[in-house]
């Protein structure tokens, strides 16, 4: 790693099933992923589309089907060197990577996007679910990419999207993590309010009073408020307000994914068609994943899964600092070795317990 003047923030104690650390993250400077013009839907729409479809609905095999063939596929693995790949540990337990945006960011008037990267763990009994953030800053080796002009060099982890599209992502990834990945899954955040506007909105329990600093500047009080789609992204996106910055906005995130999971499961989706049919045909159009991704496999895998079942981790930093002109996010390598080879082996009880550690 090139020297650094590093400002680095202590890490406070996590709440349960969920590790944060302090730091005061900035916009990525690197990549972004491209977008097909009217994606709209949230990070977990994927996982949402599988368990209401999948979950027993009448004629669901028919809408999921058509979800399936619909869904645009990218070539994620082609590229990625077998030989450093990390071998199968725990033969049975699926590891997704999920690549999100918010290309309608209005921080954004440069066309960038702020990156979000997501291993979403399904351990082989399919009892629950384990979704780990990688801060889009976090400072990491990326290797080199296939044209041989870019990489080969540390550098904040979502500089390898630009450098070598989903193939070095994948690499980059595994070779931080440890952890192979299975599938690929890429969305844009900024449908967030397409889905939670079909399933009648959120409820979402804000930590603090705050104003948005986004155009119309809404007041969001503390407590639980009842939030429809564009509320609930506009929420999602704040994160200057907070002393620790991006891990906000992450937080936030991993809010409304629950929210909206535990909302289209109980909202009375199930039993609308009207509603599923909206549902479904949006997040058909939202989200493009690889090759070898079933639809119809994974709804039989996670039919039982839901909120209460879902944890939410953020990869496991010693806070903010600086590489030359650059605002990173330094990984601490002692808890992110021993964290992923909790998930590499599938031991669902350590990854919690590391997470409170």
């Amino acid at each position: 790693m090139p020297d650094a003047q590093q400002t680095v923030d202590p890490e406070p104690e996590a709440p349960a099933a969920v590790s944060e650390v302090d730091g005061n993250g900035e916009e990525a400077t690197g990549p972004r992923p491209r977008r097909r013009r009217g994606r709209r839907i949230a990070l977990i729409v994927l996982l949402v589309v599988v368990l209401l479809v999948g979950g027993g609905v009448g004629g669901g095999f028919f809408y999921l089907r058509s979800v399936d063939s619909r869904i645009e596929r990218v070539d994620a693995f082609q590229d990625v060197p077998q030989e450093a790949r990390p071998p199968v540990a725990a033969k049975g337990a699926m590891n997704i990577m999920i690549l999100g945006s918010d290309s309608r960011d209005p921080e954004n008037t440069t066309g960038s996007r702020s990156d979000t990267i997501i291993v979403a763990h399904l351990p082989k009994d399919r009892k629950s679910a384990e979704l780990v953030s990688i801060p889009r800053d976090t400072w990491v080796h990326v290797p080199r990419s296939k044209d041989g002009r870019h990489g080969d060099r540390d550098a904040k982890i979502n500089a390898a999207y630009a450098w070598g599209g989903v193939p070095l992502m994948v690499q980059t990834v595994e070779q931080f993590t440890g952890v192979r990945i299975d599938h690929v899954a890429i969305v844009d955040f900024a449908g967030f309010k397409d889905i939670i506007d079909a399933i009648g909105g959120v409820d979402i329990d804000s930590e603090r009073e705050f104003a948005s600093i986004h155009p119309p500047f809404r007041k969001f009080t503390k407590g639980v408020q009842h939030m429809d789609g564009e509320t609930a992204l506009d929420w999602s996106r704040q994160r200057k307000q907070f002393p620790d910055g991006d891990f906000a906005r992450i937080r936030h995130q991993q809010q409304v994914i629950r929210a909206i999971l535990d909302r289209a499961a109980s909202g009375g989706i199930l039993t609308s068609p009207g509603k599923l049919n909206d549902f479904v045909k949006a997040s058909s159009a939202a989200v493009s994943v690889d090759k070898g991704m079933s639809l119809l496999d994974m709804a039989g895998d996670l039919r039982n899964l839901r909120g209460g079942n879902l944890f939410f981790f953020t990869s496991p930093t010693r806070g903010t600092g600086r590489v030359g002109t650059e605002s990173v996010v330094f990984p601490d390598p002692t808890k992110v070795r021993t964290f992923y080879d909790a998930v590499r082996r599938d031991a669902v009880k350590e990854i919690v317990g590391g997470a409170q550690g």
